[in-house]
């Protein structure tokens, strides 16, 4: 076996491709796999710094790529974002891994792009150890985020740049004798814990790097991505080390006021850092709608996830603003108009801008996207993996609407309409990349639609659960070491699934044991993550009686109240008075991989395979057990406002996560209602 690591070449995008199509365990999988056309055109449009292969004998077994965004991220200056790392299984435990990355970090010294980051799959628990013992550190949100995973960043390019001046020869020496970051960075562990640490109000972390027999200490401002300082120890003693500034400028957010205008009851938002704008829809929990800023650098391209500041000059006109931003002899001027419910985004640059993402926000409804060659078109519910397929991993994969095409989103008491007037693509159902194409006069015109129209009535209690036949005893075990419920059983009929007392990885949450339990988790509709994955606090839980816990740390507490009758359903109430964003109670409930749903979304009954989509939002659900018998979620009657409930069939089994926003009316309660019943129940 003779591996060699090279830079991307011309002809291996179909190598690449196949080996992607080949393994489900890739980091960037599309349902239906991915063409060769594809994989090049997606390198060309992450700005891509550079791409590794690994070849045996010809054939490609490895990749790792360093780009400028992704689309979902945007780097900042000095920074490149590394994808499409992947390893064919039959050569994880050589030395391929090590060399790849050691390689890419090397390439990065050189360039003057000083910082790493990379996501990881927490639950991946070979890889995400792997990163933490190359030094790759928390800076940000320490668990995983809607798309299951967590941020990392690297800052051992940073560090050695700044300090190689002064290393002095032994220090240089000792450098380049380096064969793997894996032998020159402290050992960090696995925990899902922030490294970053406040030293005189500013964010930091340490690195403790051994070069030969001499030991480099520094800390790093991660804000500013800046060493501030370092020191080198050795047999004959230690000093301060001369930082040399980066060879680039970091900019910092203003967190301005946004910019406010609206029509017909809604609200825009223009962000005045990055540009992202943002509708607000009365009674909806969050924005409905969320747009990029095409940054006149096309480098520093928004992602749908994220932004870079940059210096805009924003100024109000009639019914919006007007936004420009400069970057030499470039130019980007958009105007932003809102107006009898119409959006009008209107664009003008001198050069081709970067790109551009839409986000549509409802979360309950349906999508339809209507060709008038082929006539109307059909109406999918809402959710990640239904009508569109989700090529979020790989945009240039996404679906081409047709020109002429209407694509429409109706949600409760809103309709959302986009007439597809230039090229757009499909991400996923609620995801779109319009390209701007000027028209005859220069200008580039995106225009959607908002229609508000009466709210379907409130269904998620309207039909009480049936008592099943011939149940038998409820019960019900609560452990505080879980953190939550191990065992619901009724009759012999098992409701929940935990692997307690073990604890395994489920999704992408590493600590799971218990089937039942509760977490904080930032806003579904946050836009930098989304809702999480119930990863557990490593705080303690204590019982405060035998179907209730607290946690003391985290002040979260919440107990079930359990009637003998199995006719009843089981109420679970959470109290958690500091908590700033969501409160989730997490199901794993007793079913097949492959199982029926039945969900409530905006009004209307809908029976899905959970084969076919990888997220749903519903007002109300039920799953179907493993032995036949139906689980029945809803919200308790008289509960909070906002309450919805998340489905995401995962390899490891279903999860449900009935989510209520930690801001609630006065008197109103979390609360929830669990039934298990011979039929749906919807």
């Amino acid at each position: 076996m003779s591996i060699t690591i090279r830079p991307y070449e011309e002809g291996d995008a179909q190598d690449i491709a196949e080996l992607y199509n080949r393994h489900r365990d890739n980091p960037n999988p599309v349902a239906g796999g991915i063409t060769g056309d594809e994989l090049e055109r997606e390198l060309a449009e992450r700005d891509t710094a550079t791409f590794l292969v690994a070849v045996d004998g010809g054939r490609v077994v490895g990749t790792f790529g360093l780009f400028h965004g992704t689309g979902r991220r945007s780097a900042r200056a000095g920074e490149l974002i590394a994808d499409m790392f992947f390893v064919a299984p039959a050569y994880r435990n050589g030395v391929i891994t090590g060399r790849l990355f050691t390689e890419a970090v090397e390439w990065m010294m050189r360039s003057g792009c000083l910082v790493l980051r990379l996501t990881v799959n927490p639950a991946n628990t070979v890889a995400f150890r792997l990163y933490r013992r190359v030094g790759c550190v928390s800076v940000g949100q320490t668990v995983p985020g809607e798309d299951g995973n967590v941020e990392l960043h690297n800052y051992i390019p940073l560090i050695l740049r700044s300090v190689f001046a002064d290393l002095g020869a032994e220090g240089r020496a000792a450098l380049g004798g380096l064969n793997s970051f894996a032998t020159v960075t402290e050992a960090r562990d696995d925990e899902l814990r922030s490294d970053v640490r406040l030293v005189d109000g500013v964010r930091t972390v340490t690195y403790c790097l051994a070069l030969g027999e001499l030991q480099l200490t520094a800390s790093v401002d991660v804000d500013r991505g800046l060493v501030l300082g370092a020191e080198l120890a050795g047999p004959a003693g230690a000093r301060q080390l001369r930082i040399a500034e980066p060879p680039y400028r970091v900019r910092a957010p203003r967190h301005p006021a946004p910019h406010r205008f609206g029509s017909d009851g809604l609200v825009c938002e223009v962000d005045g850092d990055d540009g992202t704008l943002r509708v607000l829809a009365p009674g909806h929990h969050g924005p409905v709608y969320v747009s990029t800023w095409p940054s006149c650098r096309a480098d520093r391209s928004a992602g749908w996830r994220e932004g870079e500041p940059g210096d805009l000059d924003i100024s109000p006109v009639e019914h919006g603003v007007r936004i420009v931003e400069r970057s030499g002899d470039d130019e980007v001027v958009g105007t932003v108009t809102f107006d009898g419910g119409v959006l009008h985004q209107d664009f003008t640059f001198t050069a081709r801008p970067g790109r551009l993402f839409q986000t549509v926000g409802l979360r309950q409804g349906t999508f339809a996207l209507t060709d008038p060659a082929q006539g109307d078109g059909q109406e999918h519910p809402l959710g990640l993996g239904i009508g569109v397929r989700d090529s979020s991993e790989v945009v240039a994969a996404a679906q081409l609407a047709p020109l002429g095409s209407e694509l429409t989103w109706n949600g409760a008491g809103l309709r959302i309409e986009v007439p597809v007037r230039q090229p757009v693509r499909l991400i996923h159902s609620g995801l779109l990349e319009p390209r701007l194409e000027p028209g005859a006069d220069g200008v580039a015109r995106l225009t959607t639609v908002f229609r508000t129209q009466p709210a379907p009535a409130d269904s998620a209690g309207r039909l009480a659960p049936a008592p099943r036949s011939a149940a038998g005893a409820r019960r019900l075990q609560v452990d505080a070491n879980a953190a939550g419920v191990t065992t619901w059983a009724e009759g012999a009929s098992k409701i929940l699934r935990s692997p307690f007392p073990r604890t395994r990885a489920f999704g992408y949450n590493p600590r799971w044991s218990a089937g039942m339990w509760v977490t904080a988790e930032r806003s579904r509709f946050s836009r930098d993550s989304g809702l999480g994955w119930g990863v557990p606090p490593t705080a303690a839980w204590e019982e405060k009686h035998p179907l209730g816990l607290f946690a003391p740390r985290e002040r979260i507490g919440w107990e079930l109240t359990a009637p003998d009758d199995p006719a009843e359903p089981v109420r679970v109430d959470v109290q958690a008075p500091d908590v700033p964003e969501e409160v989730v109670l997490w199901i794993t409930p007793n079913t097949s991989r492959r199982t029926s749903v039945v969900i409530d979304s905006a009004g209307s009954r809908w029976e899905l395979d959970s084969s076919d989509f990888r997220q749903v939002w519903a007002a109300a659900a039920s799953v179907r057990l493993s032995d036949g018998s139906w689980l029945d979620c809803r919200p308790a009657p008289g509960g909070a406002g906002h309450a919805e409930i998340v489905l995401r069939p995962t390899p490891s089994g279903l999860l449900i996560g009935c989510v209520c926003a930690a801001e609630r009316p006065h008197g109103a309660e979390n609360a929830w209602h669990l039934s298990v019943r011979t039929d749906p129940g919807l």
